[in-house]
């Protein structure tokens, strides 16, 4: 299983304004959230789906969290625990886009995974691709891309997935790509439009971070896309 994004992006940190803006997201989803009964976590993680049918029986809400602010249905896709995750689809009040202090959401950890099938069972529920328009924000693309799945990007993108759309450090998409080497993921970004000469917060552009990282083929098909412009070409 992919490491949990928190720990592959350190060096995407963002300023201590962003910090202290991930404190107080994590205060607000607590004071929304209803508090976990005992053991509802533990039966998650263990995709024990009678344990988990008997607890939303008995009244616990599906969008309980976690002490650290993650939802029920986010820690199922976690641990792939897909009975359980097809149960807690299948709640009326689920809240599909339920993010967790990290703005993480359900749909987002399916991109990471590569799992097709539950992107598309959450996008036909209405799975927000994007953040707001106008807001900083990972996004599902970003994470389909951070782990080179293509499927999934060109899904995320068929959806109406914003090709360039900044994380709260300025990161796109093309730039997660272009950090873990996936060749092919920046030859799908660029085609579909994405701009190599943005640069993050800290001041890189996608071919700085191919580059840092020793990519040397992900940053010749980004050093074409710069001598040629945005220019249509193979890529």
């Amino acid at each position: 299983m992919p490491q949990p994004p928190a720990q592959r992006r350190k060096w995407l940190l963002a300023s201590w304004r962003g910090a202290a803006a991930l404190v107080l997201s994590a205060l607000a989803a607590q004071a929304g959230a209803a508090a976990a009964p005992p053991g509802l976590f533990a039966a998650v993680a263990a995709d024990k789906v009678p344990a988990v049918r008997a607890l939303l029986a008995q009244g616990t809400d599906p969008n309980s969290v976690d002490p650290r602010g993650n939802s029920a249905l986010y820690m199922a896709l976690q641990h792939h625990a897909l009975g359980v995750a097809r149960l807690l689809l299948a709640q009326p009040s689920i809240r599909i886009d339920q993010a967790n202090p990290e703005g993480e959401t359900a749909l987002m950890i399916a991109c990471l995974r590569g799992d097709d099938a539950l992107a598309r069972t959450l996008l036909a529920r209405g799975a927000r691709v994007d953040p707001p328009l106008g807001k900083p924000g990972w996004s599902a693309l970003s994470y389909a891309a951070t782990n080179g799945h293509d499927r999934l990007v060109k899904l995320m993108l068929a959806h109406g997935a914003r090709v360039d759309q900044p994380a709260p450090n300025g990161t796109t998409p093309l730039m997660m790509a272009a950090y873990f080497g996936h060749t092919s993921t920046v030859r799908l970004l660029l085609a579909a439009g994405a701009d190599a000469r943005l640069r993050n917060a800290m001041g890189f552009a996608a071919i700085d971070l191919a580059m840092r990282r020793g990519h040397h083929d992900t940053a010749e098909v980004l050093g074409r896309w710069l001598d040629r412009g945005r220019k249509p070409g193979h890529w």
